[in-house]
């Protein structure tokens, strides 16, 4: 490997026993490694491009630092990095191949974050789902069904638990007193890319609480309404966390207590369009898909509700910004979030289109295709915000919030 060259890979700076570093992590979870670099390394690793030979880079170090860096100690950072499947090649490529294979065999989606991002025992899962519910943050608990309209629509967050744990309450507190679907289509947010706008799966997708089934053949008959390409990126819910968190919380909240389905779609970046200022309605992909998944809600014959797992604003260097987040940009992004939030409100897919790309997606809305796609199925309706929250870190700031649709 004269020339090593790394995969591409998430990269985002972090401050680690008071020493900054940058952290490297896998966005495709072929690696469940996140390194940690110190500034010198992270040097040496960003001129692994597969153009600088291993020669090449020790002469820029030289430069760079005035020490020499010895070749046996490049050889080393060579070795971890490929052992870890950060590294192009063919190890990699074995690696890749079989990881694909697996989840191509199964009949089931794992729950690849249990352990991780949420807990894997049922019983402390539990315990940790029912602190969302706790005041001041969190609703309180949930009461019984209140017999009053029925909540056909809700976005929620997709943000990991730790962080976004009470306004997931909100919503799912919601759920659990004004919802009697048996049906829920998860419209998730694609992180890895894909090459259409929308991927399905038949899987069924498992969580500490039990599997919770797709509907395969609502998922069949969506394809045969817009075509098989729809089944081109089934991978990209392999290790795609935004459908995952709702997977979990549903069979846990609701599976508990009656049988439910899930359809699982994953909905790619628009951003080409907003960086065009072409609207989603104007593409016929996006258009013709969302007019077939109302038709077969319309003809399924459930009680189907829709579900956008979706973030809002990411700002700060870890998201590309030049400088950390203070007071004054938490107070202007709420407010240009809120302002935002008054068209989903309103059921305005449109009036979020436009809004989104008025500024050009400068705050980088992750969940933008998931709540438009739920607005243009859901047709003209009437929403209600029920919390908005930010995670307020300086590096990286993440914005989201619980509205739900009668």
């Amino acid at each position: 490997m004269d020339c090593p060259k790394l995969r591409p890979v998430e990269a985002f700076p972090a401050e680690v026993g008071g020493q900054q570093v940058v952290c490297l992590r896998d966005p495709h979870a072929f690696s469940d490694r996140v390194i940690l670099l110190p500034h010198p390394l992270f040097f040496i690793v960003s001129l692994f491009d597969g153009r600088h030979s291993l020669l090449d880079i020790q002469a820029a170090f030289a430069r760079r630092y005035g020490e020499l860096l010895f070749r046996e100690n490049l050889d080393e950072i060579v070795r971890e990095l490929d052992a870890a499947h950060f590294l192009e090649g063919s190890g990699f490529e074995a690696h890749r191949d079989g990881v694909e294979a697996e989840f191509a065999r199964s009949h089931i989606r794992r729950a690849a974050l249990a352990g991780k991002s949420y807990e894997a025992d049922p019983g402390q899962l539990r315990i940790q789902i029912d602190r969302f519910f706790e005041p001041p943050e969190g609703p309180g608990r949930p009461q019984s069904q209140d017999g009053g309209p029925q909540i056909k629509g809700a976005v929620i967050p997709h943000i990991d638990f730790a962080r976004g744990g009470p306004c997931y309450g909100w919503a799912y507190k919601a759920l659990m007193e004004s919802c009697d679907a048996d049906l829920f289509v998860v419209l998730g947010t694609s992180h890895t890319g894909t090459r259409g706008p929308f991927a399905l799966t038949r899987k069924d997708y498992d969580t500490p609480f039990g599997v919770i089934p797709t509907d395969v053949s609502f998922v069949d008959r969506l394809i045969a309404r817009c075509g098989p390409n729809l089944l081109l990126d089934e991978q990209a819910h392999r290790a795609e966390h935004s459908i995952e968190f709702q997977a979990t919380l549903l069979q846990g909240l609701l599976g508990a207590k009656r049988p439910i389905q899930m359809v699982p779609i994953l909905c790619l970046s628009f951003h080409s369009l907003i960086a065009a200022g072409d609207s989603p309605s104007r593409d016929p992909t996006v258009s013709a898909f969302i007019e077939a998944l109302g038709e077969t809600i319309d003809s399924s014959g459930r009680r189907c509700c829709l579900i956008a797992s979706a973030d809002l604003a990411h700002v700060g260097p870890r998201f590309g910004d030049p400088e950390p987040v203070d007071n004054l940009r938490l107070t202007e992004t709420a407010q240009k979030d809120l302002t935002m939030l008054e068209r989903v409100v309103e059921g305005d897919a449109e009036g979020l289109f436009a809004a989104v790309q008025a500024e050009e997606d400068r705050r980088r809305i992750c969940g933008f295709s998931s709540i438009y796609a739920l607005l243009g199925t859901l047709g003209a309706t009437q929403g209600k915000l029920l919390k908005y929250s930010q995670w307020p870190d300086p590096s990286g700031t993440v914005t989201f919030a619980s509205v739900i649709f009668y």
